[in-house]
């Protein structure tokens, strides 16, 4: 076999083998790595020129000099006018990137990021524990277990105490852990029981408080943590105290890198409704739109989907939470659709009413009447204010147009890790709204029999106020011949 020849300054290239046909003559080959084609080479030429002619003018334009046209300098003339014309068998077929798919080194900065954040959630946890009366917390919920250490596997439970921070998985996970949660401690699990590894996890806490996370462990779990610590030296044996909301009000302020990721998940939604509202017209069926937003999601990037896609037309669409049927939408129909997608661990809520064809007088002074709330909602509710007070703004506005009865849920909810997570607004809510918080406004009314409308946005609290994230239009969107969108 022929070595590699070495030339300064270029990589290695072994000689391909020249193949020969039965006639002796030289079989043709592919091109040579590392090599273009003429064709090729002379439209990258063009473009090289192209990119430096711009560059020379916003030079100039920062300089304040007049931007002539390159013939005027004697400089040679635009790519469009030298280009090559090429014929339908010649044109260049030029490898596309999937629309979303990003350098492995910006995913890498991303990912130490994350790693890098561990260190601060931690030391915000710690500042709690002493309001939370407890030495130590367990940690059990994925998406807490996510949060805290950045850990993304699907079994592991974490310990923080003021001098520890420590998790416990199963083989499975071993290498994950180390290199997503380098700020804890990696206690061995191999037999998935808390028995095999409780006296690892809470070695130093006899005698001591030790918080778990109630909602989120069910009796029989609860259950065999305490037949564990029971199983311990009496010396070793810490006090387990139930607790609600231990870790949720910390995450429900978001940091630059999750609001980076809610934002691309909010823009990503936004693209698949519009796709998906694009393919709305009668005769296309409820199960036929959700596919279509699923599928252009998972193709440009989305990790899953938030939650199953709601598409209700018509009289189904009295139901809040419907669930797409293979059912036609017909003219004159309403249509909710509610959808979210997941990037880089975070979520996005999107909802949007459509209509096939021209909206009658019912449908349209409905719809007017949720618009005005979710309008008034996003303008008026500031920092500061409770989730019940944020959602007596929408609700007083339906009420006043007669619809009152029909607003049947919350105004909203915060969004991150989780579709559904702190704060709440809703009439029994006393979360209390501040910088950093992402939520949703979505106002809706329900007329069973006849159908409804729902509209939301998802938001970031600024500076005391609301900033919509969301981009999908609400009015006067034409997507088809004879067919057009209300939201």
């Amino acid at each position: 076999m022929p070595r590699a020849r070495r030339r300064a300054g270029h990589r290695d290239r072994v000689r391909p083998v020249q193949l020969r046909g039965r006639d002796g003559r030289p079989a043709p080959t592919a091109p040579r790595p590392g090599r273009r084609d003429p064709q090729r080479r002379r439209l990258h030429a063009h473009l090289a020129r192209a990119r430096r002619h711009a560059r020379r003018l916003r030079a100039a334009g920062r300089r304040g000099a007049p931007q002539q046209h390159p013939r005027a300098r004697g400089d040679p003339p635009p790519v469009a006018d030298r280009a090559p014309r090429l014929g339908p068998d010649q044109r260049l077929r030029l490898p596309r990137l999937p629309r979303r798919a990003r350098p492995a080194a910006r995913t890498a900065e991303r990912r130490r990021r994350r790693v890098s954040a561990a260190p601060s959630r931690l030391a915000r946890l710690r500042e709690r524990l002493d309001a939370l009366e407890v030495d130590a917390l367990l940690v059990t919920a994925p998406a807490n277990r996510r949060w805290l250490s950045g850990f993304t596997g699907s079994a592991g439970v974490l310990l923080v105490s003021t001098e520890a921070a420590r998790i416990a998985t199963d083989g499975r996970y071993h290498e994950q852990a180390r290199l997503q949660a380098s700020a804890f401690e990696l206690v061995a699990a191999p037999l998935r029981r808390i028995e095999s590894f409780a006296a690892d996890l809470l070695a130093g806490l006899g005698g001591r408080a030790v918080g778990i996370e109630a909602a989120h462990l069910t009796v029989a779990e609860h259950a065999e943590w305490a037949e564990a610590i029971d199983a311990l030296d009496p010396s070793d044996r810490p006090r387990l105290k139930p607790l609600r909301d231990a870790i949720e009000p910390l995450r429900a302020v978001k940091d630059a890198g999750e609001l980076e990721a809610i934002t691309r998940a909010v823009r990503l939604g936004d693209e698949a409704f519009a796709h998906a509202a694009a393919q709305l017209r009668p005769g296309v069926s409820e199960r036929e739109l959700a596919w279509e937003v699923q599928r252009y999601a998972l193709e440009h990037g989305a990790q899953r989907l938030s939650f199953e896609t709601i598409v209700a037309a018509g009289p189904h669409g009295s139901m809040a939470h419907a669930r797409p049927r293979d059912v036609a939408v017909e003219a004159g129909q309403g249509v909710v659709m509610d959808l979210g997608v997941v990037v880089d661990g975070y979520c996005s809520d999107l909802t949007r009413t459509v209509f096939a064809g021209e909206p009658d007088e019912r449908f349209a002074r409905v719809y007017d009447a949720v618009l005005t709330a979710q309008t008034m909602a996003v303008e008026r509710i500031e920092a500061g204010m409770s989730g019940a007070e944020a959602h007596a703004i929408a609700a007083t506005v339906l009420a006043e147009a007669g619809c009152g009865e029909a607003f049947t849920h919350g105004l909203g909810h915060g969004v991150g890790l989780e579709v559904h997570e702190a704060p709440r607004l809703s009439a029994d809510s006393g979360d209390v709204l501040a910088d950093g918080h992402v939520v949703t406004v979505e106002p809706g009314a329900y007329f069973p029999g006849w159908g409804g409308v729902r509209i939301e946005d998802q938001c970031v609290m600024e500076d005391g106020r609301l900033r919509v994230l969301s981009r999908a239009p609400k009015l006067d969107l034409q997507v088809g011949p004879g067919v057009g969108v209300a939201s």
